[in-house]
């Protein structure tokens, strides 16, 4: 079976997930009484937290995930 075949006979919840593991976001947060921000996986579990916004983006793109913007 092929990729697209694969794909079109996914459950919703295969679905639901697809993709997800290369999926993050930053936001800010507070980490020990101290701001910075924090990197989270697509299912909003926290993945790391840094002090400096740069450095979060900056190591979400070298682990080759997709950074989203989230609102």
């Amino acid at each position: 079976m092929n990729q697209s075949e694969r794909i079109r006979h996914m459950s919703t919840k295969e679905l639901a997930l697809f993709g997800m593991q290369n999926i993050a976001y930053v936001k800010h947060a507070v980490g020990n009484g101290e701001p910075g921000y924090a990197v989270h996986a697509a299912d909003g579990t926290q993945i790391s937290f840094f002090t400096s916004r740069e450095v979060a983006l900056v190591t979400v793109r070298q682990h080759d995930l997709e950074l989203l913007s989230v609102h």
